[in-house]
């Protein structure tokens, strides 16, 4: 539901609405997206893991793997004599091929690319998002959805856009504050949607251990319970000069978050790198018409985005996903920044002419080179040729040729610059 108009200046802790999204087991998930037939099995993701092999530590176990006691920054070789490789059962007539699990090296460029999509829908929803990890953000969605509306049936359509867009379930928690937002959407995992209204914040934390208040580690909460502080409601309910004497000016901000006493506001962690947006067809085509006019239509609106945030770019790029779920990416760099819609639907058509007949399951279109200084943009006539023609398109060199500009070395490009 769209807010009703509101008095200018900030809005009140009671009118202001926070969205927290955390992806479920992201690594895990990005492995079912992979590989379809990993659903509803045990998966273990392992950060330094090799295929067969028993060194490395856990970076993401899921659900699943998670009832046999795999847990994050467990050494693999504990997690194997919990939970045996399924292809190590499959030998071993001593094993059962029904209790072991799937292991998975860390992926990172394939997480972050399956990030960007997350990323990509969050932006379309709110005007103001804060990424804050590869797979969580907070969004202020306060002139999206009203508290006197429908706020958890916000909830369960964003939920259901990342779903459909990207094929990972998020958990969402909203509140008036950042505090309460991340931990409400961290109260009904997996697939959880929890709303905390205003002026029950604190009722909310109360029954909760001392370390689900934000900025509580395993020490400070150690510390707290040597104090008789179990939960959050004996911690905002504490005095705060024992408090303070304890932990200084910390531990009085971990107090005010207890009491729900966050002012803090959501914003973006300084300028994006880059901006983009993607489709997904419902089947994957062949059809080359529907890919341009797809990719037309995303240059379309990723350029306008970029005019509407002042944004000045150099590099254009197209991405590609494959069946069943290869991610291909091309880029061309031009020589000054622009900001210019037709160039960068231009580019981007270009770039999909490699793709000419291929099947294709999503498509994506993103700037990057970045640059929100006022005055940088780089005129169409301003670039000289080496005859010292005016007028030169910046795109192409002496002899006319925009392709000579592209960067040089491999076409596939780097997941910093998509």
């Amino acid at each position: 539901m769209v807010r009703s108009a509101r008095l200018p200046g900030a809005p009140d802790e009671d009118d202001r609405v926070v969205c927290h999204v955390d992806i479920d087991c992201f690594y895990a998930a990005c492995e079912r997206l992979r590989e379809p037939a990993l659903r509803g099995e045990p998966v273990v993701v392992g950060m330094g893991y090799e295929p067969g092999e028993t060194h490395g530590a856990v970076a993401t176990a899921s659900y699943e793997a998670r009832e046999y006691g795999v847990a994050s920054a467990q050494a693999i070789s504990e997690a194997l004599e919990l939970l045996p490789r399924k292809v190590d059962a499959a030998a071993d007539p001593d094993l059962d091929v029904r209790h072991a699990g799937y292991y998975r090296p860390v992926d990172m460029d394939y997480y972050e690319s399956v990030a960007a999509d997350v990323k990509a829908v969050l932006h379309e929803v709110a005007d103001t998002v804060r990424e804050v990890s590869v797979d969580e953000a907070y969004l202020d969605v306060t002139d999206r959805v009203d508290w006197d509306g429908d706020t958890a049936g916000f909830g369960r359509e964003l939920k259901a856009r990342v779903e459909e867009a990207v094929g990972v379930t998020a958990s969402v928690g909203l509140a008036p504050t950042m505090s309460a937002a991340k931990v409400a959407s961290d109260r009904d995992k997996p697939d959880g949607l929890v709303v905390v209204e205003p002026g029950t914040v604190r009722e909310f934390f109360a029954p909760l251990p001392v370390e689900s208040v934000h900025g509580v580690g395993p020490v400070t909460a150690r510390e707290l319970r040597e104090m008789g502080i179990e939960t959050a409601g004996e911690l905002a309910a504490a005095d705060p000069g024992r408090v303070e004497a304890r932990f200084g000016e910390r531990g009085l901000a971990v107090r005010r978050f207890a009491r729900g006493e966050d002012d803090r506001p959501v914003e973006p962690k300084g300028d994006p790198k880059s901006l983009s947006r993607e489709s997904a067809f419902t089947e994957a085509t062949a059809e080359t018409e529907r890919h341009r006019e797809s990719v037309g239509e995303l240059a379309a609106s990723v350029a306008e985005r970029a005019t509407r945030e002042g944004a000045l770019y150099r590099t254009v790029g197209i991405k590609v996903v494959t069946p069943p779920f290869e991610v291909h990416t091309r880029a061309e760099t031009l020589p000054g920044p622009v900001d210019d819609a037709e160039l960068v639907r231009e580019v981007a058509l270009d770039l999909l002419g490699e793709f000419e007949g291929a099947e294709v399951r999503k498509l994506g279109v993103r700037v990057s080179n970045l640059s929100f200084a006022a005055g940088q943009q780089a005129a169409l006539d301003s670039y000289d040729a080496d005859d010292g023609t005016e007028g030169a398109d910046p795109r192409a060199d002496a002899s006319g040729d925009r392709r000579a500009v592209r960067a040089t070395g491999p076409r596939q490009a780097t997941l910093d610059e998509f």
